[in-house]
């Protein structure tokens, strides 16, 4: 299976568990000239901006790890470009699903907007 195809299973795996825990997914793939966000999605009146990292082994560290200050300016910035066009800014947040191996792990509030 080619790296695209496994992203996006694992990407619907993620939906799949966050709906199973009371989130509605807005979005997948939201993508603009800043970047992309895998997920959107709203958890009661919050909404959620989900990176989703997969891993087969542990050999080059754990999912959560690979999401670095880098990779949070650019889910930042494409938040914004998103959060733009709505007239009253919602409670947000940034969560990341590590997949690894077979297991799924949530972290909300991964990181923040500083």
């Amino acid at each position: 299976m080619n790296k695209r195809r496994l992203g996006s299973l694992r990407e619907g795996e993620a939906a799949a568990f966050l709906e199973s825990q009371g989130f509605r997914i807005l979005e997948k793939n939201f993508r603009c000239r800043l970047g992309e966000i895998d997920l959107i999605a709203r958890d009661g009146p919050c909404l959620v901006f989900v990176e989703v990292k997969y891993r087969r082994s542990d050999r080059y560290g754990w999912g959560e790890e690979h999401v670095d200050k880098r990779k949070q300016q650019r889910i930042i910035a494409v938040a914004r470009y998103f959060l733009a066009g709505f007239k009253a800014l919602p409670p947000c947040r940034f969560d990341v699903i590590a997949i690894d191996k077979d297991s799924i792990n949530h972290f909300p509030n991964a990181f923040e907007v500083k």
